[in-house]
């Protein structure tokens, strides 16, 4: 008996979504610039909103100075006094963000989190045009689009991962019209998040897919070349500078490890000890790739091979919070519907089983076991798997007769 019915899975994403989506509307509809838990509305937000002031003022020296950065933020929103944030954002980065430094922060804050949406909603559309299989359930799709936790925690810590979403979607059609130098330019823009590009750069070169590889060198080239050229030698120096020091800030930069949902913050929230925790965690990527490069390499559908491919960006970046799962929409889609034809049936209980799964932090600081990393990585098994059996067989060897 399938118990995971298409009737179902609606009604749980259909809880899901109120749930989350009732909590978000009532922690924001508290008066002020402070949401209900005493945060800063936006979160993350408020760094961009700060960087692009300081576009805005042709402050590019003090991109990477956090102090005079907090000196900033209390002066453009005294509510947020004290906030401090690590700067490790490239310099083109503040440009994005100039127009929203016009505004007041509270309309830029409501334009960004409408600009993701409409970015979240264009991609899952376009993807989802992709997947015949789920083309019968446009509603339930659409459900559980909302309630995906990604989606939730991008609007909810305001971040910049609905770009990053983008530019994945952006190279999926460019590789589904078999435009690879295209496909590569749209990977190469993820440089300003350059973690979640780390998989793709390592997998596309030992695939040796040097047209992909070609366009993304070009479009991350350009993307830096902005900032250079607006800001100077300096400006590019001093991320230079942030980026090498980075492993000194990261306790800053990851203040809720539970919330993390790579191999890395498996094995750190796991054991006590830095050392072994990084040995597991770099044999761990290279399992992962290999798996991803097979995959890759292999006769599988784009569908198969692509969300192999998110699914190794998630678990070996670096650095990875909850707000970037919202990259794991395409690869969700793909294999929904590649799971809806029957063919995989564990496939369809390990996506239903992320949702909730994504959304333990607070119980992951008792456990201490991200169980949303075994779940992506059986996902990674299965399309290996897949790909694995679409290889051609390999001839029998000539046997000799003799008289």
């Amino acid at each position: 008996m399938n118990v995971l019915t298409p009737r179902r899975i609606r009604t749980h994403g259909l809880l899901l979504a109120l749930c989350l989506w009732t909590v978000y509307a009532i922690n924001m509809a508290n008066p002020g610039m402070r949401d209900r838990q005493g945060l800063i509305k936006g979160a993350d937000f408020l760094h961009f909103y700060t960087i692009g002031n300081l576009a805005l003022n042709g402050r590019g020296d003090l991109l990477f100075d956090m102090q005079a950065q907090s000196e900033l933020i209390r002066r453009l929103l005294p509510e947020a006094a004290g906030y401090s944030y690590v700067a490790l954002y490239g310099p083109q980065v503040s440009l994005l963000f100039l127009p929203f430094a016009k505004l007041s922060y509270a309309s830029s804050l409501f334009a960004w989190l409408l600009l993701n949406t409409a970015i979240y909603g264009t991609c899952c559309f376009a993807m989802w045009l992709l997947c015949p299989q789920l083309r019968k359930f446009p509603g339930t799709v659409l459900i559980l689009a909302a309630a995906f936790p990604g989606f939730f925690h991008l609007l909810a810590w305001g971040q910049t991962s609905g770009l990053a979403l983008l530019c994945f979607t952006l190279a999926c059609v460019a590789l589904q019209k078999k435009r690879r130098f295209l496909t590569g330019l749209a990977i190469g823009c993820l440089v300003f998040k350059p973690q979640l590009g780390l998989a793709a750069a390592i997998v596309l070169l030992l695939a040796q897919e040097w047209r992909i590889v070609a366009g993304a060198v070009v479009a991350a080239a350009i993307q830096l070349s902005i900032g250079w050229l607006h800001y100077g030698s300096g400006a590019m120096q001093r991320y230079g500078e942030a980026l090498r020091h980075v492993r000194q800030v990261m306790p800053l930069l990851e203040p809720r490890p539970y919330q993390m949902h790579s191999t890395r913050a498996f094995w750190d929230l796991l054991l006590p000890w830095p050392g072994v925790s990084l040995v597991l965690y770099l044999l761990s990527s290279l399992v992962i790739l290999y798996l991803t490069v097979r995959c890759w390499r292999s006769r599988a559908s784009l569908k198969i091979r692509y969300s192999a491919l998110l699914i190794a960006t998630v678990l070996i970046a670096p650095h990875l919070t909850v707000y970037d799962l919202v990259i794991l929409a395409p690869a969700f889609l793909f294999l929904a519907d590649w799971a809806t034809t029957g063919s995989s049936s564990p496939v369809g209980w390990l996506l239903y089983a992320c949702y909730p799964l994504f959304l333990l932090g607070s119980l992951v600081r008792l456990t201490h076991l991200q169980l949303s990393v075994p779940a992506m990585f059986a996902l990674l098994l299965i399309c290996h798997r897949t790909a694995e059996s679409s290889f051609p067989p390999q001839p029998a060897p000539a046997t000799l007769v003799t008289p």
